[in-house]
């Protein structure tokens, strides 16, 4: 198969099969005639293998390690658990972190819409994120909006 025809078959565009070819996932050889690079039913393999385990959130090497150690013949269903654990958790926190972001942010918006415009005078820059976390100032702007 040429670049086209293997990219094809996998479901990925040339570039992803040219991209994984120099990182050394595939091993095509090079057809005589023409020196095109021809890939066979194995890298074809090896490339719906990648794919699917970059939509599973691993990275190249974690790929690659992963495919040395199938290459020895020894299963890399071990490593494959550990790094997705690790990585289910890291994932679970950086969603915890956006989570406490999206509430700030809501908390933020709130207070805002009822504080003035201010000008910068060259003591503030802007007063909506100088003071968002500040509860005496949450109260002198409520306090403000009830007059």
């Amino acid at each position: 198969m040429k670049v086209k025809e293997i990219a094809q078959a996998a479901g990925v565009n040339p570039d992803t099969v040219r991209f994984y070819t120099r990182e050394g996932l595939l091993n095509p050889t090079r057809n005589p005639d023409n020196n095109y690079q021809q890939y066979d039913a194995d890298d074809l393999r090896r490339l719906r293998f990648a794919r699917k385990a970059r939509q599973l959130g691993f990275s190249l090497p974690e790929i690659r390690s992963i495919l040395d150690q199938a290459d020895d013949h020894h299963s890399p269903c071990p490593m494959v658990r550990e790094v997705f654990e690790k990585r289910l958790a890291e994932v679970e926190r950086e969603i915890a972190e956006l989570q406490q972001l999206r509430e700030r942010m809501k908390s933020a918006l709130g207070i805002w819409r009822e504080m003035p415009d201010g000008t910068p005078d060259g003591h503030t820059i802007c007063r909506l994120i100088e003071h968002w976390d500040e509860p005496a100032l949450a109260k002198e702007t409520e306090a403000f909006s009830d007059d």
